[in-house]
């Protein structure tokens, strides 16, 4: 007879330091923050997200949280993440990864007015400390490495690639999707696409890319 699933939760969160949901939450709301701006939030911004009317709620929270070994103090103000919850098959670690629009006019590629939504992603595919984004494909230009035409793609913000990364660009105010060569001083990106009508690109060397692309996702909205 088939396990229940409410007995397969119980045995996965009967563990030494077992996490309250608001410890979690908490927990989620820190990592997002020094994942996205590079800083821990401040208690103030703590107890809004939290929903507290006051500020020792949160100061109570982030103790349990620090002796717990999950944080630490960093500089004099500062938190910074010690050591994650232990992961299981129960139990997913995320972060919100933006989704962004098309970028215009030369306009940074993660520039508040494009971005369309936060979207929870797995830090198995999200790693820190790494910055990340999310980017519908247009066109089917990289059809033949598996990126279709309304994919999302997940990107790890970085301004160079190694030879035959698939990287985001952006070329004539226009976003693009190719793969990445370095010849000499040039960089050529390449379509990869059973539709012959795509030509490849050729940039200086010193041409900043957007990120690397480190995944599709498929059609997830």
């Amino acid at each position: 007879m088939p396990t229940p699933v409410y007995i397969m939760c119980a045995m996965a969160t009967s563990k030494k330091d077992n996490y309250s949901q608001k410890e979690i939450e908490l927990l989620r709301h820190i990592r997002n923050a020094i994942m996205q701006s590079g800083r821990s939030p401040s208690i103030r911004d703590m107890q809004k997200t939290m929903g507290y009317k006051s500020p020792r709620s949160v100061t109570v929270l982030l103790r349990r949280l620090i002796d717990k070994g999950v944080i630490k103090k960093h500089g004099s103000r500062g938190l910074a993440i010690a050591n994650e919850p232990e992961k299981t098959q129960y139990n997913a670690l995320t972060i919100n990864v933006p989704l962004v629009g098309e970028a215009s006019c030369g306009f940074p590629l993660l520039a508040e007015e494009h971005i369309l939504a936060m979207i929870p992603v797995s830090t198995e595919l999200a790693t820190p400390p790494h910055r990340y984004f999310l980017l519908r494909a247009r066109g089917d230009s990289m059809d033949k490495a598996g990126i279709e035409d309304g994919d999302i793609i997940l990107v790890r913000q970085q301004p160079t690639a190694k030879n035959g990364d698939i990287v985001v660009a952006l070329i004539d105010s226009e976003t693009t999707i190719k793969y990445v060569f370095k010849e000499k001083e040039l960089l050529i990106l390449k379509p990869f696409s059973r539709n012959n009508s795509h030509t490849p690109i050729v940039l200086h060397r010193d041409f900043i890319v957007q990120g690397v692309v480190v995944r599709s996702l498929g059609k997830i909205n």
